[in-house]
């Protein structure tokens, strides 16, 4: 993400459930939903370049943040997937805490345990999964260098 984020304008998901879920996460610092863990996730655009941002469930995996692509179980991935298959460069915010991030879609041999990880902090994951018929991508996100 080259722009400087403080000066660009990011536009929250036009989910109407995600963008609330975006102004509690905002109001709360960081803590909409006790006893889950969630994060705030920008990515750029891979058409209009612009700044998108969304809410996730996450855990952590010793200094990374795991993520789940599971768009509710829909046929397709969301779009903040998408873009960071185009550009893994992202802006994370945990709690209060927001810093530059790459992301990158778990491979095959760290699949199995993270995606146990992320069914054990939100067991939906596996209700979804069962709705499509693609493999819900994890997603693994660490602090830029």
């Amino acid at each position: 993400m080259e722009e400087t984020e403080e000066t660009a304008e990011v536009i929250d998901s036009p989910d109407a459930w995600v963008a609330g879920h975006i102004r509690r996460f905002l109001e709360t610092d960081g803590r909409p939903r006790p006893g889950i863990d969630d994060l705030l996730l920008t990515t750029r655009g891979r058409r209009s370049g612009r700044l998108r941002r969304t809410a996730l469930v996450y855990v952590r995996d010793g200094d990374r943040y795991v993520v789940t692509a599971s768009n509710r179980g829909a046929a397709g991935d969301p779009a903040w997937y998408l873009n960071l298959v185009a550009d893994p460069s992202a802006v994370v915010r945990v709690g209060t805490e927001e810093f530059a991030a790459t992301a990158r879609t778990a491979s095959a041999g760290e699949r199995e345990r993270l995606w146990g990880l992320m069914v054990e902090a939100m067991p939906s994951y596996r209700d979804y999964q069962g709705m499509t018929e693609r493999e819900i991508p994890v997603v693994i996100l660490e602090r830029a260098e």
